[in-house]
């Protein structure tokens, strides 16, 4: 199965280079595979390898990950401490590398809001139950992901986006818009692989995988529904933001090691999402946008 994509800045529609491919498919689609599975979605044998990911021991797979995936060090500043030779000293510190000032900015403009991760995203006006893009819209409705009554009808009927990062993306989350956090919790769950070959075999897995869900009350898009979702092998979603209130673009956390989601829900009126990732999602294609860049406009 090949996972198209269409890279925004390029304008070009691009083949996804899959991190652990053969791997993916022998879990989801073999007899043993889907037995392992069933161990390997529980969180200890994640939060073992997060730990391994941690240890100096996996620094010697960090050159050869990036010239695999053709990453611009250049762009990127080293980890505290270490030099340009030897700028990670785990592939942790590498998985979780910052842009340098001035290699990533959010758009201005109050009236757009800015893409939370640089991610490949699907958007949505509203879930329709019976979609099946990228899974069926009963897994991806405000009250399949959120579970809580008061923010259900909140988001009820408002757009979506979801933005999967690969492995090989830069896995720091931000802000899309000033504004405050009005409620934060935590659903457990299990830790299923956010693929899109693991997608299409189990349509649950953003239902039933762990969330961490922030609500916040924005400036110019009214309440946004923030959620990050685990997935097998992601050490742990790391919230870095310490205060109630915050700014466009400023930080608010991290997935270590691993692939994983994020996924925004908005009250039905205040914004749109961008009609270019409309209709690349109304063909079963996301499409790649830089960290900051426009994903949607104020109504």
């Amino acid at each position: 199965m090949e996972i198209k994509y269409y890279n925004r800045e390029k304008k070009t529609t691009e083949i996804e280079k899959v991190y652990g491919d053969s791997g993916i498919k022998w879990l989801y689609r073999s007899f043993l595979g889907k037995c392992l599975s069933k161990v390997l979605i529980k969180p200890m044998p994640s939060r073992i390898y997060g730990k391994y990911q941690n240890s100096p021991l996996s620094q010697r797979k960090i050159g050869t990950f990036i010239e695999n995936f053709d990453i611009d060090l250049s762009e990127f500043i080293p980890e505290t401490g270490c030099s340009q030779d030897a700028p990670y000293s785990n592939f942790n510190s590498f998985f979780i590398r910052k842009f340098k000032t001035g290699k990533r900015e959010f758009v201005g403009n109050k009236n757009i809001l800015g893409a939370p991760c640089e991610a490949r995203y699907f958007a949505y006006h509203s879930i329709d139950e019976d979609q099946e893009i990228p899974v069926k819209g009963k897994y991806l409705n405000a009250r399949s992901i959120l579970k809580d009554d008061r923010w259900e009808q909140v988001f009820k009927d408002g757009p979506v986006l979801l933005a999967r990062l690969c492995p090989v993306d830069y896995h720091r989350f931000h802000f899309p818009d000033n504004g405050k956090l009005i409620d934060y919790y935590n659903i457990s769950g299990k830790l299923h692989s956010v693929n899109p070959l693991a997608l299409k075999t189990k349509g649950d897995i953003f239902a039933t995988n762990e969330r961490e869900i922030s609500i916040l009350q924005t400036e110019n898009f009214g309440k946004i529904g923030y959620v990050e979702v685990g997935a097998m092998m992601v050490g742990k979603i790391v919230q870095s933001f310490e205060k109630d209130t915050f700014q466009k673009g400023e930080e608010k956390g991290y997935f270590l090691f691993g692939g994983s989601t994020v996924i925004v829900f908005g009250e039905k009126g205040k914004w749109i999402p961008d009609a270019d990732i409309l209709e690349n999602t109304s063909k079963g294609i996301e499409t790649f946008i830089k960290l900051g860049r426009s994903t949607g406009t104020k109504r």
